[in-house]
């Protein structure tokens, strides 16, 4: 990870191979090329009628894909905003990238800029979970103009060591499952502490956004598990502090609307890291999800609220 966040401005990226899946109902699939000709994919919600908005872009977490959105993107639609739900490069419908290297947030920051782009789109909302915030913060830095507001899931300039220690146990080394039901069993034990209110039937949901099926009987995590190289300690003898985010974080602030979703029980997002945040930026709005630790799906009830009242007075 300290890779990861080290790369924020990293190495221009190589061109890769394709990794098709099938796309979900509720949206139409936007395919768009990166600027080294990888073909990435987005799931695109149109915005129900009314006057315009701008629309919302959501970006997912380090190993989830554009299926965490599949039930706030359509009740963001419904309010009247086009929604598109990013799969990252390396992730879903999205191609692996044959460089890991290229797997930081500067190049995902160019990709959204290059979807963007195609779509005709000057300005959106962000909505970022995660690593998704890393790449709406890195994203305002590189150009501000396309960024409008914001709304950060668990996450802020400061990433506990508990949590990338906890991340960084499970990251790239999980093998097939034999069935759904081995996919939940797995899901649920990495992800239970931070989610003790789901039943079983939520975790075989949960489980199916994050894997996919590649073939009968046997279950996949969607993910290229080279994605865990950004995550490699750093060499003995090698520097390993991460690099100082809260000049990012002030750049995003900046006069912009921002909303700050954090799990009561983060161990990535201490309390005192949003304290601070908070404190830098008045204006933010947050909500702590009591129970919940990293990250809150925003299917929660509280959090939901949330964010439709945040988009309700973003631009």
């Amino acid at each position: 990870m300290r890779r990861f966040l080290a790369q924020m401005f990293g190495p221009s990226p190589a061109p890769g191979s394709s990794h098709p899946s099938q796309p979900m109902s509720g949206e139409v699939e936007r395919l768009w090329t990166s600027s080294d000709g990888l073909k990435l994919s987005a799931r695109d919600y149109a915005g129900a009628g009314g006057p315009a908005r701008l629309p919302v872009i959501c970006i997912h977490g380090l190993t989830r894909n554009s299926r965490d959105f599949e039930d706030v993107a359509p009740a963001i639609a419904a309010t009247g905003r086009r929604v598109l739900s990013l799969d990252v490069r390396g992730r879903g419908r999205s191609t692996y990238d044959p460089n890991p290297t290229n797997y930081n947030p500067a190049v995902y920051a160019g990709d959204v800029i290059a979807l963007m782009h195609e779509a005709g789109l000057s300005r959106a909302v962000f909505l970022g979970t995660s690593m998704g915030g890393l790449i709406t913060t890195t994203l305002a830095t590189l150009r501000p103009d396309l960024v409008a507001g914001a709304i950060l899931n668990d996450i802020g300039p400061e990433i506990a060591t508990e949590g990338l220690t906890r991340i960084g146990s499970y990251v790239g080394t999980g093998g097939p499952a034999a069935s759904w039901t081995e996919a939940a069993a797995r899901t649920k034990a990495i992800n239970g502490s931070a989610h003790p209110h789901l039943a079983d039937p939520d975790w075989v949901r949960f489980a199916r956004r994050g894997w996919r099926e590649a073939a009968p009987g046997q279950v996949v995590l969607d993910y290229d598990p080279a994605i865990a190289q950004a995550f490699a300690t750093a060499p003995a003898g090698a520097p390993q502090a991460s690099p100082d985010l809260w000049p990012l974080f002030m750049a995003l602030a900046l006069n912009r609307p921002l909303l700050l979703v954090r799990g009561g029980a983060s161990d990535l997002l201490a309390e005192s890291t949003a304290e601070r945040m908070q404190t830098l930026a008045p204006h933010m709005r947050r909500i702590d999800i009591p129970g919940i630790g990293h990250a809150p799906t925003l299917d929660e009830p509280d959090a939901r609220q949330a964010v439709l009242d945040f988009l309700a007075d973003a631009p």
